[in-house]
């Protein structure tokens, strides 16, 4: 199925088998309701890993059954971070949610040489799902939260988390924008070679599973008549389903400009780690933080 739209992502998990989600440090109302409402529209199971007291006082206060998560003791931060990816390594669970921990302290148990979540060798990235309504389809983006400046190897990367997302969505082969300033090849911008590069090596397979074209600027990438009147054919320009920005810069702007200018919804995560990570923030909508878990379960080994 062609998830078309983000509440889709709700239709195709209640049909699959019941991924785990792990909260570490899950002391907060923010969390614990966000997890309570994905257990009640049947996305997942949840583990909270926190001060069970906390947790149980807040279950209270909001009128939510305790009963329906599994609680993990462990009332330090810290702790809590590294047991909730002590439980993804022992198979008891499939995708991480950060909960009250500080997000330095998140990633720390994440990136963890000997006991975290990492493949030796992996680049960990962001990459974010947006539905605007003033665009046909969904846009998948990255990196807009964790690479600052990612080199050619890094944007490499990037392209195919972006690609590995589409697919889990059932875009059968989607359409990938390297974006730069301008479509024309200049050797005085890095972004520019780049996206060159990359567009070449998905020509001779090194990049697989995706149409992929660059330099595009962003209007050439979207808008359909504005690569016309530029000329610019190929399968990309005008109907990308997936951008790839050449910095955070970039991506972070385009990201919020969606969210605060355009009325856009998103899910996001963190990827490149054995499993997604869902990296929410308090002023994330309840919305969000259903379709980031939804992404998440969605793309969970």
């Amino acid at each position: 199925m062609k998830i078309t739209k983000l509440d889709h992502m709700f239709e195709v998990l209640k049909s699959r088998k019941k991924k785990i989600l792990v909260a570490a440090f899950a002391n907060d109302e923010h969390t614990i309701s966000a997890v309570n409402m994905a257990i009640d529209l049947g996305l997942v199971e949840g583990t909270l890993v926190g001060d069970q007291q906390e947790i149980e006082k807040v279950c209270v206060a909001h009128n939510i059954d305790i009963k329906k998560f599994r609680i993990v003791h462990e009332p330090d931060e810290m702790k809590a971070a590294y047991k909730a990816v002590e439980l993804i390594n022992a198979g008891e669970g499939n995708l991480l949610m950060k909960g009250l921990v500080s997000t330095d302290k998140y990633m720390r148990a994440i990136l963890d040489k000997e006991k975290g979540l990492m493949h030796k060798g992996a680049i960990l990235s962001h990459v974010t799902v947006i539905e605007n309504p003033n665009y046909h389809k969904l846009l998948i983006v990255g990196d807009v939260a964790i690479l600052p400046a990612p080199e050619l190897h890094e944007k490499v990367a990037i392209t195919n988390y972006l690609i590995q997302t589409a697919h889990a969505l059932g875009i059968e082969k989607p359409k990938v924008a390297i974006i730069g300033a301008s479509e024309q090849v200049t050797v005085k911008m890095t972004s520019s070679i780049d996206a060159a590069l990359i567009s070449k090596m998905a020509d001779r397979g090194q990049i697989k599973g995706a149409y992929v074209d660059g330099p595009l600027s962003l209007d050439l990438a979207i808008d359909r008549e504005s690569a016309e009147i530029k000329k610019v054919g190929g399968h990309v320009a005008g109907d990308a389903d997936c951008l790839v920005f050449p910095n955070i810069e970039a991506g972070n702007v385009f990201y919020k400009t969606n969210t605060k200018l355009a009325n856009g919804e998103l899910g996001a995560m963190v990827v490149g780690a054995k499993v997604p990570a869902v990296l929410s923030s308090r002023g994330d909508s309840s919305k969000t933080k259903l379709y980031s878990i939804a992404l998440a379960a969605l793309t969970a080994p």
